[in-house]
């Protein structure tokens, strides 16, 4: 049973099965879980709840907080049977999104991710009730070492009445030492926080615990459910290369050191392709200070491109994965794994000088980002942690491919029908058309940029008239941000009836 992953002989007599740990969750707990984006996070046990539940015809309803999104385990599961009363703060899993976007369903906060834990310390959410943590190994003093992610497990395990601990012994016992755990205090006793390098570690190689506060374990051997990401295609590489070709430009003019500034990337395939583009490039001893480090950043770390990757978790494809474990040792070296709310500061992303890269689902004329919803309605995912660097970075850069629906929608529109990023967040646009730079440009000299290096030629000549027709139509002194409201809003609606968004 693997015993010797628990050092603390106390509590050694807490293993139980994950049916007798899923019994100490009771209708309207407040539950903090470990997990982010998905990995690390518990599985036997939500998988136990969700059969109880079935079994028993129970009715269980619990607040659900993670570090982010987690696996099928733990979110599909629950929704599946109706465990699930308030879930935060972000998600990707098919159900839960189902039930969220739905009038009687799941209730949803969309968050910023740094802000979580200590919203959570501050009470807004209740008292935590239990913690549900995955780890690979409890030490000698009770303390938690995390598996591929730390999240948001640390205030969770601080503030939670109860905890259980998944020791999963599919994860390597050589994860121990990766991670870098640092909670800052609250006010009105918080200080700086002692970090100024993204190589730095300021914290323990573990999550601090009071051994009495854990009440149960449980071994499983379920491995992470992680996901496929999309082959590079080829907006995705060409999106890659006006990356690179606007940082080679940066550093030509002065602004950005040779081995430029460190690096952020969002989740997903985009994203993943965006820095996979750096491996072909001449950048050297470059460094990492995101959130999730995906498979690129892994094979930059192996190539020697990535000196230093700092996240929050481990989040690669089966593949990725298995590059991961073959290389361990050496990623041990690199990566470094901190609490979200130091991987996602705001304060540490003003001092490093962060290159943010992250991905909309629209933007429109003059530089608002919508990440989060479709049509303006319904839930995606939510904001993540972009909103985090966004507003902080050094330099913000969105991505998008100029269309989507197989190019029935434009991407770039003339209002987005939500706005996560505002103008003021923003500095750059890109798209597989080419680059808009919104730097020390006004709403209407941005209109004009993006429109002409961004939007698709299919879109291009409308969203033109429908800028030239918006200045007209407002009174002099009056045109700052031009716009028909009436025309902006129905931007997808207000084609031909057969359904297509291509322009007249």
């Amino acid at each position: 049973m693997n015993m010797e992953r628990i050092r603390c002989l106390k509590l050694q007599q807490k293993v139980m099965t994950a049916q007798e740990a899923a019994l100490m969750v009771k209708d309207g707990m407040v539950i903090g879980t470990s997990g982010f984006t998905p990995s690390g996070y518990p599985k036997a046990i939500p998988l136990a709840l969700a059969e109880h539940i079935k079994e028993t015809g129970n009715q269980i309803k619990i607040d659900l907080l993670t570090g982010a999104s987690v696996g099928d385990e733990l979110d599909d599961a629950l929704t599946e049977v109706g465990a699930i009363r308030k879930r935060m703060p972000y998600q990707t899993g098919k159900r839960v999104r189902e039930s969220l976007n739905t009038v009687g369903g799941i209730e949803y906060q969309d968050q910023h991710l740094s802000m979580a834990p200590q919203n959570t310390r501050y009470g807004f959410y209740g008292k935590v009730n239990l913690a549900i943590v995955e780890a690979c190994a409890i030490t000698e003093d009770g303390n938690i070492v995390p598996t591929t992610s730390v999240g948001s497990s640390p205030t969770f395990v601080q503030e939670a009445e109860k905890v259980l601990v998944e020791i999963n012994t599919s994860q390597p016992a050589a994860l121990e030492g990766m991670h870098d755990i640092y909670t800052p205090l609250d006010p009105p006793n918080r200080q700086p926080i002692p970090l100024t390098e993204p190589g730095q570690r300021i914290g323990t190689p573990y999550i601090p615990c009071d051994p009495d506060k854990i009440v149960g374990i449980v071994f499983t051997d379920i491995p992470d459910n992680v996901r496929p990401l999309a082959p590079i295609d080829d907006i995705s590489r060409t999106m890659a290369a006006h990356v690179i070709s606007f940082l080679q430009s940066e550093v030509a003019c002065g602004r950005l050191p040779k081995n430029l500034l460190p690096l952020q990337s969002g989740v997903g395939s985009v994203a993943n392709a965006v820095l996979a583009g750096l491996a072909e490039s001449d950048f050297e001893n470059l460094t990492f200070y995101s959130e999730v480090i995906q498979d690129s950043a892994l094979e930059l770390v192996g190539n020697g491109k990535f000196k230093v990757c700092s996240g929050t978790a481990i989040t690669p494809s089966a593949d990725g994965l298995k590059y991961f474990y073959n290389n361990i040792e050496k990623m041990r070296k690199a990566i470094i794994l901190r609490p979200q709310e130091i991987s996602n500061h705001p304060e540490i992303a003003r001092r490093l000088g962060v290159i943010s890269m992250n991905t909309a689902i629209e933007a429109d004329i003059y530089g608002h980002i919508n990440s989060t919803h479709i049509m303006g309605t319904r839930m995606m995912n939510g904001i993540g942690g972009s909103g985090d660097f966004a507003r902080n970075a050094y330099i913000t850069i969105f991505l998008t491919a100029s269309t989507a629906k197989g190019g029935n929608i434009s991407s770039i529109v003339p209002m987005c029908s939500h706005i996560d990023h505002t103008e003021h967040d923003v500095d750059i646009i890109i798209t597989e058309q080419g680059i808009a730079d919104l730097r020390n440009k006004s709403p209407r000299e941005r209109a004009l940029e993006i429109i002409n290096h961004c939007a698709h030629p299919d879109y291009k000549g409308a969203l033109l008239d429908y800028y030239e027709r918006a200045c007209q139509a407002n009174p002099a002194g009056k045109n700052h941000t031009p716009h028909i409201l009436t025309e902006a809003l129905s931007w997808h609606t207000r084609f031909n009836e057969t359904g297509s968004m291509k322009q007249k």
